[in-house]
């Protein structure tokens, strides 16, 4: 395996070991875990996915856990709440994606069921299609944050290198990428 691939700094690290060999390209069924990873990506912008990693307690305490419904019901007090939690990314710009998203998968709830049928609905798309239909449908979703959010729930292929012995597990899953 190349040494410059995720593959190949992940095995074995303290916060990117686990992710990498229990989490990272595998197919994610519940909606709330799909958001949950949709926040980390998004919370990722402009920071290391380390930084990401060593905050992700964090994250999911200050964030109700991501449940689908709590976030979706945060106020301004909530708001206010997340810009003082040093646990977490301090900025307005993703608080408010965080909440806006929320309530955007409610609705998506209310017209496919779940977000996952949602995002199955549209497999196989593209890159830059998957990326048009994010932007419209969600706050502060580019091209990066939308690739990495679908290569880490298994609808975009590029997770792991073929020769990463986690590769043949994801494969055994059937995750979307490799369908």
């Amino acid at each position: 395996m190349p040494n410059n691939t995720y593959c190949s700094i992940a095995r074995g690290h303290e916060y990117h070991g686990p992710y990498h060999d229990h989490e990272y390209g595998f197919p994610v069924e519940s909606d709330d875990l799909l958001f949950e990873r949709l926040m980390l990506e998004i919370n990722q912008a402009g920071l290391s996915w380390l930084t990401i990693l060593r905050k992700r307690d964090g994250l999911r305490s200050a964030y109700d856990q991501f449940a689908i419904e709590q976030v979706a019901e945060y106020g301004d007090e909530d708001r206010a709440r997340l810009m003082q939690d040093s646990r977490i990314i301090r900025n307005h710009l993703k608080v408010e994606a965080a909440i806006s998203n929320a309530r955007t998968l409610l609705d998506i709830r209310v017209s496919h069921g779940s977000f996952k049928r949602w995002l199955d609905q549209y497999h196989p798309l593209d890159t830059i299609d998957w990326t048009r239909l994010f932007k419209k449908t969600f706050r502060y979703t580019g091209g990066e944050i939308t690739a990495s959010f679908l290569i880490s729930t298994g609808y975009l292929p590029g997770a792991h290198h073929p020769t990463c012995p986690v590769h043949e597990t994801i494969r055994a899953l059937h995750p979307k990428s490799m369908q």
